[in-house]
């Protein structure tokens, strides 16, 4: 019988010539698929966590807490102002500058271990975080300091003296002593940094813009700079803001001057190039400042100095307010300071209640109503405590804000 070469519709029991590949294969593979991706997200995961974790415990241990002087103010809580003073939620934080001269600052000379106090700013930072007030307190101005612990456990005996003499004779204890019986103001932190410090601070964030409005030949502040607009770093940076002898006038005066301008361009800097917001930029920073900076016990962390950092990243700049306190030549010694009232007294008593202060260009003239008003309390004269202003507004004062680019201005 010849072969039936009909073709016959497919059944039950004869599958297809072109039947697709058997089913059960492909939930296998996807399975398998979906574990290796699961598992490769996991290692990633736990990695980056790891790795975060590590860098997060390197920053944090960078950070050098200053218990000794967290000690010596707890001893004497009963002396300093209450601490619930002022507007709740509102900052205070003093920064001091050292000219220690030991350890790796020995190559600026001087006696290795003796240190005064080279800058002193007085930051208040605002309960509503809207706005940031920087005072310079001159360190040749005459203060009554109390009596302080002296290093060898001795005590001095309090006096009428030069402000920077109180970090000499018990470190930052009797500085923030000293500014607290002179402005009436609580210090909530405290922040040191030294020569070496600056220069690591500034060199992270590639250098700060300054102009020089002529050229600079100073050996002893190691400076060698010509006129103009230029980007300094760490050593030139550290001899611009703390040379007088051959920059303007060589007063102090000036010289806070330049500090404060140096730290408005180094704020507009870190704005402008989203510092903050960018890892890349900002672990550098953060590297340098945990490791360049001494702080009290509440501030010796990465995370309370994040948290100071968020408060300060969204505050514009035309917000962030640098002066000095009011002074004039010392009746006794013109080569001395004293505080000026009672304009001195108003600024305090605007930032212990919180309040905006107004600022001038430096040099300018003051409206005709500014300054003191009728009846304004005096205050106690060239001992620099705090006097009792009247209640009228605070006066403009000289100053500057931290979006004014000085380079502009030349």
């Amino acid at each position: 019988m010849a072969e039936d070469d009909t073709e016959h519709p497919p059944t039950d029991e004869t599958p297809p010539k072109h039947a697709p590949p058997s089913a059960p294969g492909r939930p296998r593979r996807r399975r398998r698929w979906l574990m290796i991706t699961a598992g490769a997200v996991a290692f990633l995961l736990v990695a980056t966590g790891a790795l975060l974790w590590i860098a997060y415990r390197k920053l944090d241990g960078n950070i050098r807490t200053d218990a000794a002087t967290d000690q010596l103010l707890a001893k004497l809580e009963g002396e300093r102002p209450s601490r619930t003073a002022g507007a709740k939620g509102a900052e205070n934080i003093l920064l001091i500058g050292s000219d220690d001269r030991s350890g790796a600052n020995s190559s600026y000379g001087g006696a290795a271990g003796t240190q005064r106090s080279d800058t002193t700013i007085l930051v208040h930072l605002a309960a509503d975080r809207k706005h940031v007030t920087a005072v310079s307190v001159p360190r040749d101005v005459m203060v009554t300091v109390p009596s302080c612990e002296k290093p060898d456990g001795s005590r001095s005996k309090p006096g009428t003296m030069q402000f920077n003499w109180a970090f000499e004779l018990g470190g930052p204890a009797c500085s923030i002593r000293a500014v607290e019986q002179l402005t009436g103001i609580r210090i909530d932190h405290y922040v040191i940094l030294d020569f070496s410090g600056f220069k690591t601070m500034v060199d992270a964030i590639g250098g700060v813009e300054v102009c020089v409005p002529q050229p600079i030949h100073d050996k002893d502040a190691r400076l060698d700079l010509p006129a103009g607009r230029q980007v300094l770093h760490g050593e030139q940076a550290l001899g611009y803001v703390r040379a007088r002898e051959s920059l303007g006038d060589g007063s102090d005066t000036q010289r806070m001057g330049r500090q404060q301008q140096f730290l408005a361009s180094l704020i507009r800097k870190v704005q402008s190039q989203g510092v903050l917001l960018n890892p890349g930029k900002l672990w550098p920073v953060l590297d340098a400042a945990t490791s360049s900076v001494k702080a009290d016990g509440g501030l010796s962390s990465l995370g309370a100095l994040y948290d100071l950092t968020q408060d300060l990243r969204g505050i514009p700049s035309p917000d962030v307010v640098f002066l000095t306190a009011p002074r004039r030549p010392y009746r006794y010694d013109s080569d001395r300071d004293e505080f000026v009232q009672p304009q001195t007294a108003q600024l305090f008593d605007a930032l212990r209640n919180d309040r905006p202060v107004a600022v001038r260009p430096p040099g300018s003239t003051p409206a005709p109503d500014a300054g003191a008003s009728p009846g304004a309390v005096s205050g106690t004269g060239s001992d620099g405590t705090a006097a009792s202003p009247s209640a009228s507004a605070s006066p403009t004062f000289e100053g500057r804000t931290a979006d004014v680019d000085a380079c502009a201005q030349h």
